[in-house]
């Protein structure tokens, strides 16, 4: 883990909030503190009363009011989605103007902003989006980007970052943004820990890198291009030729070469070597020997796996296993 710095992380509930929105993200940073994480957590409500109910029914209280709480740099606030009827509603800023001001007022102290789902439309609402990289649930792109013009919405992203704004698609991707985030303030080890601890391998699917390469490299819609990465991805431990590769998609080597660049903005090899990098880790922390994990990312030696995570990750082997 990173060296220790206090963080506070402040979970936003409003009215009508999507549970697994909030409840998601909220147990992951539990079990950070669990962890050892310099952390606290707070739950506030956008309104004078301490108490709110789910979409689902659920009450959830003893919440604190979003006024009584400045946040700084080192600190963090989730905002989850809520029922559309609300933020559909055209009084919606005038009945929470003071929230929507504190809100501006966070994000100017630098506070993280991470909203959750439609929890996009408040940051929207609140006038922050405006030239900012966001997303939110597919069912509401159509909709975000006829009432927010100014907002640089992106339909194909799991995950956005955009200067201290970071948003995530529907329901479950919040569970993603707060691996994300902790691996930002904690690390590559630390977040790899709480994904194990609470039974998420982060893969889109079994034979997909882990989360992060998928984030930063498969945020594109060039079939042939994710083709490529699916079969990097699904043979590591074999030797990939760009003829081989090329073939696959039906295109020539320096075509495929000159594309790949162009739509993930690295090249084969440097993916290739992220990829191997990602499921070393996966492998080194569910106990795997050193040498059974150079070779099955198709690495001729420990010593190249010991190079490749230097390199990627300043760490070494031993430093991942659990």
């Amino acid at each position: 883990m990173k060296p220790s710095t206090k963080h506070r992380a402040f979970f936003l509930i409003p009215p009508e909030v999507q549970l697994l929105d909030i409840a998601g993200p909220a147990h992951l940073f539990y079990e950070a503190k669990e962890y050892g994480a310099s952390l606290e957590t707070h739950f506030l409500s956008m309104e004078s009363h301490l108490e709110q109910f789910s979409s689902a029914g659920l009450s959830l209280g003893n919440l604190e009011l979003f006024s009584d709480h400045t946040l700084g740099p080192d600190d963090l606030l989730f905002i989850p989605g809520l029922e559309s009827h609300l933020f559909y509603n055209a009084g919606i800023t005038e009945k929470y103007v003071d929230f929507f001001g504190w809100l501006k007022n966070q994000y100017t102290n630098h506070a993280k902003i991470c909203s959750v789902c439609t929890g996009a439309y408040l940051v929207a609402l609140a006038g922050l989006l405006d030239g900012k990289e966001c997303t939110t649930h597919w069912k509401y792109l159509e909709d975000f980007k006829t009432r927010f013009p100014k907002a640089h919405l992106l339909s194909d992203r799991l995950i956005t970052h955009d200067g201290n704004l970071y948003s995530s698609a529907g329901v479950s991707s919040g569970i993603d943004l707060a691996l994300y985030l902790l691996e930002e303030l904690f690390g590559a080890v630390f977040a790899s820990k709480i994904a194990k601890e609470v039974v998420i391998y982060l893969r889109r699917t079994e034979n997909d890198p882990q989360l992060s390469v998928f984030l930063q490299y498969r945020n594109h819609i060039d079939t042939r291009i994710h083709q490529v990465q699916d079969l990097l991805a699904q043979n590591l431990e074999q030797k990939n030729n760009i003829e081989d590769l090329a073939e696959a998609v039906h295109m020539s080597p320096r075509n495929l070469t000159r594309l790949f660049k162009k739509t993930t903005g690295i090249t084969i090899g440097e993916y290739l070597d992220r990829l191997r990098v990602e499921r070393a880790i996966q492998l080194l922390t569910s106990g795997s020997k050193v040498s059974a994990v150079a070779t099955a990312c198709g690495l001729q030696s420990s010593n190249q796996l010991r190079s490749l995570l230097k390199k990627h990750t300043t760490s070494l082997p031993s430093d991942w296993k659990a």
